[in-house]
Order: structure tokens, then C-alpha cells, then sequence
């Protein structure tokens, strides 16, 4: 792999890590090891600290790639527990409500899920990296000012019930690139006139890349060693 001319690296984002940690992680690496001070490498899709899974890494001239990775259809693990929400609508913040689940069946999940495939409109979770009047809503949220966000058209091409263990569920979903799993959760607390918040979230899939593609952070040293030789020069 040419990483100075452009290359590939698909990780499997670990948990509390940030989307930019992975990034500048794996760049000091391959810096230390091609023998150079500087190289471009970026992500195709930010992952919240929260989540884990696929991240599609592009260096080089191959960050020109990164819109169109961007741009390709995700899936998504989430694991969710009714009954109760929290600001960030995940385990980020501390629970700040709760709500009744006796009324909830798995036949309502099911028939409730289906509301939500096709075209939705969905607002932005207040703690997200959407810009509001150029800062970061997240920001905002963390000092408690006011913060209206607009809502946005998403497409949701499947979503199903994984496992129903009532008050917690896990789904599946594939959707667009801009959707929040977060908010989708939030939405379907709601419709089952309950709450919601995230427990878990993996991404599973970017287009064609899955999870059998990926890197752990523990593989990358051994598998960049692999790919570059001990002068410090690419193998081709």
C-alpha cells in the first residue's frame, strides 16, 4: 500500500474514542514508520466517543475519496432502553426522565419500527456536531443556552427489531448518510409514548465495507509493519 500517494485503512472505531483520536493515532504511526513529518489522512464519517465500528480512513490523494464515502448507505447496531431519556439522548449525560413501558409489547416495537422507514424528517440531537450560528450545537448544549435546530430529510431503507427484552431493544438499521441514531432513538421512545436513550451503537457497515473488514487498534502496528518496509519505504 502507497499510503504517501494515497491509500485505504478501514478501523474498527474502539469505544470512548473520538473519530479524531483514531485519526491521529494511526497518522503518528505511519509518520514514525515512512520516516516523515507530515501526512494528510482523514475519515469518511465521524463516530460519537460512544459508538463503535467502521471507520474508513483515506490518505493521501485518497482523501479526495472521502465525499463519496461519505455519501455511501450505513447500517447500524443500537441498542436502546425505553423508559427513560437523557439530554444527549445516549449514556453521556445522566437520565432526566422517566416514563411508563408497562403498555409496550413487541408487536407495538414491530408495528412502530415501521412508521419510520422511507423518508423522515428528523431534528438533530442538541448535543451533535451540527454548527449553530457557526459553534458547535454540542457546545451550546454543554452551557445550557437555547438552541433550535432545524429538521432534516433523511431516507431509512430498512430498520427491524434485533432482540426485545423489554425495557431494552436492539435494532437494525440501514440509512443515509446525516442520520442520528441518537434522535432516531429519541423518535421512538416517543411514538411508543414513552422514552428512549441509546445504551449502544455499532456501525456495521459503510457501502460495501462491514465490520470483517476492519482493523482493531491493537492490529494497525502489525499490519502497518506489513505493509511498509524496514527502510522506511512502501512496498509496492
Amino acid at each position: 500500500m502507497d499510503f504517501i500517494e494515497g491509500a485505504i485503512l478501514c478501523i474498527d472505531k474502539p469505544l470512548h474514542w473520538s473519530s479524531f483520536r483514531v485519526v491521529r493515532v494511526v497518522r503518528a504511526k505511519l509518520c514514525q514508520k515512512l520516516g516523515i513529518k507530515k501526512l494528510k489522512v482523514g475519515h469518511a464519517g465521524t463516530l460519537d466517543p460512544l459508538a463503535t465500528g467502521v471507520m474508513i480512513l483515506c490518505t493521501g490523494r485518497m482523501t479526495k475519496q472521502i465525499d463519496r464515502f461519505q455519501a455511501e448507505t450505513k447500517e447500524y447496531l443500537a441498542a436502546i432502553r425505553l423508559g427513560a431519556t437523557t439530554p444527549s439522548f445516549d449514556l453521556e449525560t445522566e437520565i432526566d426522565g422517566a416514563y411508563p413501558t408497562a403498555h409496550i409489547t413487541p408487536e407495538l416495537v414491530k408495528e412502530t419500527l415501521t412508521r419510520f422507514t422511507g423518508e423522515i424528517m428528523q431534528i438533530p440531537p442538541r448535543y451533535s456536531a451540527v454548527k449553530v450560528d457557526g459553534k458547535r450545537a454540542y457546545e451550546l448544549a454543554r452551557k445550557n443556552e437555547d438552541i433550535e435546530l432545524k429538521p432534516k430529510l433523511l431516507v431509512i431503507d430498512s430498520i427491524e427489531l434485533a432482540t426485545c427484552n423489554l425495557p431494552d431493544i436492539t435494532i437494525r438499521v440501514v440509512c443515509s448518510k446525516g442520520t442520528y441514531i441518537r434522535a432516531l432513538a429519541r423518535d421512538i421512545g416517543e411514538a411508543l409514548q414513552s422514552g428512549a436513550h441509546l445504551t449502544g451503537l455499532t456501525r456495521t457497515r459503510v457501502g460495501e465495507v462491514t465490520l470483517a473488514d476492519c482493523l482493531k487498534m491493537e492490529e494497525v502496528d502489525h499490519f502497518l509493519d506489513q505493509q511498509i518496509g524496514i527502510t522506511g519505504k512502501e512496498r509496492k
